[in-house]
Order: C-alpha cells, then structure tokens, then sequence
C-alpha cells in the first residue's frame, strides 16, 4: 500500500464520523493515519474517543482569542507540528477561513447530511424532513469560504423515512461511513 497520508480530523461533537475514520485507518481499509483531532469544544465526547485510541487532540476554543485569524493561526500551529497533510472536517461546526484555506488550498474536506447545495449549514436532516422533501442524502465536498458551497466530489442518495427525522439521520448515518472513507481514498490517491 502507498504511503500513509497525514490527516487531522475536525469535530465539534460526538465524534461518531471521526470514530468512523479512526477505525478505517486502523483497519488499513484509509490509506491515511490521523495524526491530530482539533475540536473547538473540548468538553466534546469526541475527546474522549481520541484519547481511548492515543490520537493527540488540540482543543482550542475560539472565545479564547480576540479574531479569528487569531484562533485559525493557533490551529495551524498545532497542525504544522502534527505534519497533517489534509484536514477532514467530521461534524465540525464552524465555518474555515481564510487562514486554514490558504495553507491547505483544496486540502481541506468536508462531509454534509444533504444533497448539497439544499439545505446547507445547522440541522440540514431536520430541515429536509421539515421541506416535505422525499429524498435526502450525504455529500463529500472541499471546503471554501462559503458555506457548504466548495466543489462536490461525491454524493449519495437517502430517502427520508416517513417524516422522521431519527429514522432518516439513521439511514444517512448507515451510508455516510463509507462513502467518507471511499471518497477520502480516491483524493489521497491522485
């Protein structure tokens, strides 16, 4: 197999994307190797999942600085001493800029839980369950400065489940998996 590619991992949550990941690489089924995990919340359970698989985490919170120029450069710090080589946004929930963009240009991946470009940003399952819509899915996207706007590499189908929102985040969640990892794998591949 190629040479393992250096990825930080980004969540702000529960971490079950990152987890994902993790055990993906883990299984050599990524060609990757999560080499940091910055969360913007260190009271985040995903914390925890990075400690119990000795993943160094960087928990930085943005209060903590007066711009955020300020917060990314820390970020960047902590990302130039990890040698990631890509970052993987898995349920982060803060919008990249500028600071990240420009050292990582179209390096920086994103996972969403639509067919992009509908329902972009917070709650996009609770959104698409609220439209009346019959179809849903999960898109793998590069990020830019917009949000939810950068280039789509890959997307996926989901019915939503009778206008429930639990049901259809649960088929969402059932192929998001694994069209990460195989999405994640052509690009490191190129």
């Amino acid at each position: 197999m190629n040479r393992k590619v250096k990825i930080a991992v980004f969540a702000s949550g529960s971490g079950s994307n990152f987890a994902a990941i993790e055990q993906a690489c883990s299984a050599d089924e990524l060609n990757a190797e999560i080499v940091l995990m910055v969360t913007n919340k260190p009271e985040a359970f995903v914390v925890e999942r990075a400690d119990k698989v000795s993943i160094p985490v960087a928990a930085i919170r943005p209060k903590d600085f007066e711009t955020k120029d300020a917060y990314e450069e820390a970020i960047l710090h902590a990302l130039r001493e990890s040698g990631a080589e890509w970052l993987v946004l898995a349920g982060y929930m803060r919008l990249v800029g500028p600071v990240l963009l420009m050292a990582y240009p179209s390096r920086i991946v994103n996972i969403h839980p639509s067919l992009l470009p509908s329902f972009p940003g917070k709650d996009a399952i609770a959104q698409a369950v609220a439209h009346g819509v019959k179809v849903t899915g999960v898109t793998v996207h590069l990020v830019d400065e917009g949000m939810d706007t950068g280039q789509i590499l890959a997307q996926c189908a989901v019915d939503v489940v009778s206008g429930d929102e639990d049901k259809t985040a649960e088929a969402i969640h059932a192929v998001e998996h694994g069209l990460y990892k195989d999405t994640l794998n052509e690009l490191f591949s190129r």
